[in-house]
Parts: C-alpha cells; structure tokens; sequence
C-alpha cells in the first residue's frame, strides 16, 4: 500500500540509478539529435491563433469600453501550450483497463521498460495486481515487488505523481481524472479499448513516444472540468446539517428524473437568473470534452476542448423548442427541483457517484481551475478531428461522381428521350 517512506526512498533510489548510468547522463532526459531543429522553429511567430482576435476597445467616435483593474486572467493562446519540466519526472501512474486480456501484454511491456530502463518509480492500482489474469502472466512477477500501489478513494496521491500512462480507452482518462480532484498530471492516452476518442496514441513504438513526453517535446491540450456542488437543505434546528460534496467531473453532470415514470420538473438558474424550467427526462451540463459523450447523443454540437464554454442540453424535453444552448465558462448555474416537481431528480457525475437530490437540494456548476492536461499525439486540432473521422464517422458519405462520369449516362438519357419525342410524333400523324 501507498506509505510515504517507501516513497521517499523509492524517489531517492532512482535518482541515483539515473546518476549512475552510463555515461552520468539521466536516463529518461538524453539529448534529443533534433532539439537544436525544434528550438529553431519554436522561435518562429505563430501565424495563426485558436483564439480570437482581441477585439478592438473603440466604437466610432466617442465610446469604448470602461477599463476594469479587477481583470482576473488573460487566456493563452491554446496553439502555443506545450509541456515542460521544471526538474526531471521521477513516478508515473499506470492506469489500465482492468479485467481485458488483450492489454495484459502491453501493460508488462511498459512497466518493465519504466521500471528497469527509466528507473522510474510506478504506481499501479492494487486492484490491477488482484487481477486474475495479471497473476497468471509469468513475466510479471520479476516487477510486480518493485511496484508502489495504493487504492482509489482511500490514500491521497497529491503531489505524490509527476506523469500518468492510460492504457485502454476513454474510461482510463475519466478515471484519471477522479483520482486527481485538485491539479492533475500531464496525461498520456495509448488507444487500447473500444472507441479511444480522448485517447490518440498507438502503442506500437511507446518507447519512443514516451520518450518525447519526458524530454519535453509534446503539445497539450487542457481539458476543462466542472466542479459540482452539491447543497443539501438544513432542518430549521441545523443539527442535520452535511456539509456540501464538491467532485470534478471531465465529460458532465447528468440530472434525470431516476426510477419516477413522471416529467422532471427541474429549475435552471445562471448566476442567480432564473433562466427556465426543463420539463422532460432531464439535462446534461457538459464540458467541450464532454461534448462528444452523453450530450451529442441527446443532440448537442460538438465543441473542440480548447472552447472556454459550458454546454446545457436537455434530455427528452417535452417541448419543440429546447434547444442546447453553450454558455460563458465561467458561469455559475444553479439546478433544483421546481416547487411543483411530483418526483425527486437524480444527478450523476461523470457516470459516477449517483444520489438523490430532494426538494431543498441545489447543484451548482462552474467551471473548475484544475483542468486535465492531456498530451497531444499531434497537436490540438488534428487530434480532435482525426478523432472525430475515425471514431464517430463525422461526415462520412459516398462522394458524389465527376461529371465526366456522368457524360455517359446523360448521353443515353437523352437518346431516350429523342425516341421517345419521335415514337409521340408518328402515332400524331397516324
């Protein structure tokens, strides 16, 4: 199990194996043939920007905008996030896809190569060592003694993990995600599951791959999360009071109406407005990651991560004209149970942690400060459309022929219809 010690002493071994090995250079920080080439070209002015244009603060002759001194942030170019190291990453967290044979093998491979050619220290779930399946695998067992392990919901692994590694499909990120509830490491997703939209590496030659993340040559893409706050009603003595539960979701909050066969009866606010009241099946409250999940299926728009916004999508409306609607990211909504509502609404976060919320009860949502840091295979906006092609198919369809192709059939067409025409006019002269 995780102790602090055995942590400690697993931190200060492999520093010295690094120290050590030939030629004193570190192991996972060797000089990269290439990076006098990358320097020059990160050198060169980005010619294009995924923000807007700033825009400009004068109108006609006479107004402008009212400068503000309480301007709380300025929004970085998403194009130009990169990763880099401030000092060398020593652990990694390996997430993988519990019980699927079929990642068995790639899982060994890369703790092996962590372990004994990186001399990093590896963090696993101790529910993965449980497996079955992993026992049974014989080259398993010469690492698996060197592995710190720990288990999700009761030991605390801030600060404790400099990179994580998920192997499998989307379901590895989001849990990542659930195990970080304040800042979380950079992220590197090898495709090893069903769909992998959030994951866009191959593990053919991780090495390789991994290598560039640890020597700092990889682009990021910083993936929103909400923060969910759930509040329950006080009793009038408040000796019944809880304290609010705040958890970080990745893809979105879903509210419904449960096991009831009646109409949710929900209220939304924004920023304390009462913007109107979803009488339906529910409402997903989405990220731009989670654009693509639970709320393109209900019928939303697909937003690329790097969008600061919110989505609101209402599921099963019992109305012609609720549409998803995309709000400010930094927003504050407000859900609640409309005074006339006949049944409970239940929320669930990122398919997880499912309860109740009675009359009385608010969620709120904003958007969080901690994002999830997910490292690009190729850049921000290739990866996200790559993804969307392979994965849901986005706009796949015959392609419509040449009109050189077509000549042919057009020609016979028109003799037709000239036999047609003359085969009219004989019978009118008969």
């Amino acid at each position: 199990m995780l102790n602090e010690q055995d942590l400690m002493v697993a931190r200060a071994l492999a520093a010295e194996s690094r120290d050590n090995s030939p030629g004193g250079s570190p192991g996972p920080l060797r000089k990269n043939p290439l990076s006098g080439v990358i320097d020059k070209l990160n050198t060169f002015r980005r010619t294009r920007s995924l923000n807007a244009p700033s825009p400009i603060q004068q109108f006609g002759p006479c107004g402008r905008i009212m400068k503000n001194s309480a301007m709380v942030m300025q929004i970085q170019d998403p194009a130009s996030q990169r990763l880099t190291w401030y000092k060398p990453p020593l652990t990694v967290l390996v997430i993988k896809k519990i019980h699927d044979a079929t990642i068995i093998t790639p899982f060994v491979q890369l703790v092996h190569w962590l372990v004994n050619d990186k001399s990093m220290v590896v963090f696993v779930e101790a529910s993965v060592l449980e497996d079955r399946i992993l026992s049974e695998y014989g080259n398993f067992n010469a690492v698996k003694e060197r592995l710190m392990t720990f288990r999700a919901g009761t030991d605390d692994l801030t600060d404790k993990i400099d990179f994580i590694i998920c192997l499998g499909g989307d379901g590895t990120l989001l849990h990542a995600s659930s195990l970080f509830q304040q800042s979380v490491p950079p992220v590197m997703a090898f495709h090893l599951g069903s769909l992998g939209f959030l994951t866009p590496f191959e593990f053919n030659n991780f090495q390789e791959q991994v290598m560039n993340v640890l020597e700092g040559h990889a682009a990021l893409t910083l993936r929103s999360r909400l923060q969910c706050v759930v509040l329950r009603k006080s009793t009038e003595d408040n000796k019944n009071k809880k304290k609010p539960t705040t958890i970080l979701v990745l893809n979105e909050v879903v509210v419904d109406r449960g096991p009831s066969p009646y109409l949710s009866n929900i209220d939304l606010f924004l920023d304390g407005k009462h913007i109107t009241s979803v009488q339906g099946d529910g409402l997903i409250v989405s990220t731009p990651t989670g654009s693509t999940a639970y709320a393109v299926a209900a019928g939303a728009s697909m937003i690329h991560p790097s969008v600061p916004a919110i989505m609101v999508t209402p599921i099963c409306p019992h109305s012609l004209s609720f549409r998803p609607i995309v709000v400010p990211a930094g927003v504050e909504l407000k859900i609640s149970l409309s005074p006339d509502a006949r049944n409970a609404m239940w929320v669930s976060f990122d398919g997880r942690n499912r309860q109740a919320l009675q009359h009385g009860d608010s969620l709120y949502v904003t958007t969080s400060v901690y994002p999830v840091p997910s490292i690009c295979a190729l850049d921000q906006i290739s990866d996200w459309f790559d993804s969307l092609a392979e994965c849901l198919h986005w706009n796949v369809r015959k392609k419509q022929k040449q009109m050189d192709e077509l000549s042919d059939v057009t020609q016979s067409s028109s003799d037709t219809l000239d036999e047609i025409d003359n085969h009219d006019e004989r019978r009118a002269d008969t």
